[in-house]
């Protein structure tokens, strides 16, 4: 990894200054004590998805065992990822277990003031926010194309050809590295150890933290708040926060979650346009307990810009009840439920609309508004059109394997479709204007976890064309979305590889805009040669592209679950580059580094550099905690 003689000294004196502070411990965590009660109430409740080698989503022990505890505290708490599966447990149970799972990791220490010793000298510490503003949403654009051109990235095709690891930052509690960055003139904002700090991008010091002390995967959106330039986030996965980006003194912050039903995470981050910000919620209860299953679903919370007040909500359907239907144990059950969005909204400014997707029913009765797009009025949420992808895609976690296998509360048990696959829409619907016949047409492009392009008609959602790569799977398919530059969209693949799945087909597949026609594709394979395979996790297998794709000018960035970055021409498909950010790192702040996965919403964009994160291992992909910008090697 180069490091200019600048960036050598910044990286001694931050060593130097973090000697007074508090550090990991250096040593190799061991095995868990085997005889805290806790054990056996992980062998209850926890081990049939932990160490079933079949399970993709579940995190495999020998990782769960080394995640921070507050990681651990805060899925097992009331808003929780695992909060469903803790329900059942008593607060003895949940502490036992949590003891248990962190008894063999080394002593660690609260890391988040790592921002203090890392500040900008004093005159370095204003933020501009006159220069160019390169990256103010996770879709780039109103339209959500994930396009930008080299003129406002600053980054010619040589330039990507000769990209190399900058600088990494190690983030404290990390290995859920998903945050996408923001970029006004020569300041990086970035959100991640509980902390949202102002970068100075050329160095990554830092010029102002907001401290909010939680765990945050959400893309920072950029833009006019109350009459103040502001940057908006979700923490924990629920509250949204609106910081002053100039001075990092808070605005307003707000839950956000709908006036009706039980509400829910909210897994991407928010939109803002014009006087609104769009909040998607993904209550899916796809994370059933026995007793209930199932009753979250999704929603859009639209709230007033100026203070966080309630605009208007739209549910994705009607509020669960008993369906008479009981699971094995005997035990009644609910719906309908599901059908959540996980992913941001899309405004269609043309139309004044606003697009949503959906993911699976979770239980039973199936709805129309799973697996689908929906189009909705951005004064008063009412649909316009809705497009179902799938019908009666009913699943849940406990839908693992065979009908002997699955869970009581699976609905493959007692379904008439008993077609329950998981193949939600992850990414987000992007907007695009074509000539077709001779007619400018606008249509909504939008990949799915089935493998599936589909291209609607934005005016009423017709069908126009759809393509489909390989048969998806529930963390397969097209996975966190596409990107397109107007005239090709660029469909990334995952599909991970194991025994007894559908023949995958992880890569990259372009297509032509207009009409579906395939223009070119790359087919990944493992590398586990020179160490890589020691020291990723199931290196044969994990390697398709799964992170959200970028396109800078004529050039594709994307990224693998082995933790590298492609570059591809757009035209031809011609590899013009490969990093690969899980080789031995340096961190700039002084904390210990490693890189992993690159996923979800990993990558993005800042003046003259590609900026990602690579460790995430929500599903039992490759840990790590790297912040790393890329930027073109000097001569």
């Amino acid at each position: 990894m180069r490091q200019s003689f600048v960036k050598q000294s910044l990286l001694a004196s931050a060593v130097f200054v973090l000697v007074g502070l508090p550090v990991a411990a250096q040593t190799d965590n061991g095995a868990p004590d085997e005889t805290l009660p806790g054990r056996a109430v992980y062998e209850n409740f926890c081990q049939m998805c932990h160490e079933n080698a079949a399970d993709e989503r579940a995190i495999p022990f020998d990782q769960l065992v080394n995640l921070p505890r507050q990681q651990i505290e805060a899925a097992l708490g009331e808003n929780g990822l695992m909060a469903p599966m803790a329900a059942s447990l008593t607060a003895d149970e949940t502490n036992d277990l949590i003891d248990y799972l962190v008894s063999g990791q080394a002593i660690e220490q609260d890391q988040s003031a790592w921002t203090d010793a890392f500040m900008c000298a004093e005159d370095n510490r204003t933020v501009d926010l006159t220069g160019p503003e390169t990256w103010t949403t996770f879709g780039v654009n109103t339209e959500g194309w994930r396009y930008i051109s080299e003129e406002a990235s600053g980054l010619t095709q040589n330039d990507i050809r000769n990209l190399e690891i900058n600088w990494v930052i190690g983030e404290p509690d990390g290995f859920q590295m998903s945050v996408a960055t923001a970029n006004v003139g020569d300041t990086l904002f970035y959100a991640g150890g509980g902390n949202l700090s102002a970068l100075d991008q050329d160095t990554g010091c830092v010029r102002w933290t907001y401290r909010f002390g939680e765990q945050t995967r959400s893309p920072l959106t950029y833009g006019e708040v109350a009459g103040q330039k502001a940057i908006l986030f979700v923490a924990n996965e629920r509250m949204i926060h609106v910081v002053n980006a100039e001075t990092g003194e808070l605005i307003w912050q707000a839950d956000g979650q709908p006036l009706r039903g039980d509400g829910g995470d909210i897994r991407p981050g928010v939109v803002l346009h014009e006087d609104k910000v769009l909040v998607p919620i993904s209550a899916s209860g796809v994370f059933p307990n026995v007793e209930s299953c199932c009753t979250g679903h999704g929603a859009l919370v639209v709230l007033n810009a100026e203070d966080g007040s309630h605009l208007w909500e739209y549910h994705t359907m009607e509020e669960s009840s008993p369906n008479g239907l009981f699971n094995d144990l005997g035990q009644p059950q609910q719906g309908p439920s599901g059908a959540p969005i996980w992913s941001q909204p899309t405004v269609d400014v043309s139309r004044n609309r606003v697009l949503v997707t959906t993911g699976e029913n979770t239980s039973l009765p199936a709805t129309n508004t799973s697996d689908a797009i929906i189009a909705l009025d951005l004064n008063t949420g009412e649909p316009a059109w809705l497009f179902q992808a799938m019908v009666g895609d009913a699943w849940n976690a406990h839908c693992r394997g065979t009908d002997e296998t699955s869970g009581p509360n699976c609905p493959w048990h007692w379904d008439e479709y008993n077609i329950g696959r998981d193949f939600d829409f992850g990414g987000a619907a992007v907007i695009v204007t074509s000539e077709i016949d001779g007619e400018s047409v606008d249509l909504v492009l939008a990949g799915q976890k089935s493998g599936h392009l589909w291209a609607l008609r934005a005016d009423d959602g017709t069908l126009e064309w759809a393509q489909r790569i390989g048969q998806g799977t529930a963390l397969g398919g097209n996975h966190w979305g596409i990107a397109t530059d107007g005239k090709t969209v660029i469909l990334t693949i995952n599909d991970p590889v194991r025994p007894g799945a559908p023949t995958p087909r992880p890569g990259v597949f372009a297509f032509n805009v207009s009409d579906g026609t395939p223009l070119w594709e790359y087919s990944a394979e493992a590398d586990c040669d020179d160490g890589r395979g020691e020291r990723l996790v199931r290196c044969e297998s994990l390697f398709g592209f799964s992170a959200t794709p970028l396109i800078v000018g004529s050039s594709v960035i994307a990224g693998t679950l082995d933790g590298k970055l492609f570059a591809f021409d757009i035209a031809t498909g011609d590899l013009l580059n490969e990093i690969d950010t899980t080789v031995p790192l340096t961190s700039i702040n002084g904390l210990p580094v490693q890189g992993g996965s690159i996923d979800s919403h990993a990558i993005s964009a800042a003046q003259g550099m590609i900026v990602t994160g690579s460790g995430y291992a929500r599903f039992g992909q490759n840990t790590g905690n790297a912040l790393i910008a890329v930027r073109p090697a000097e001569n």
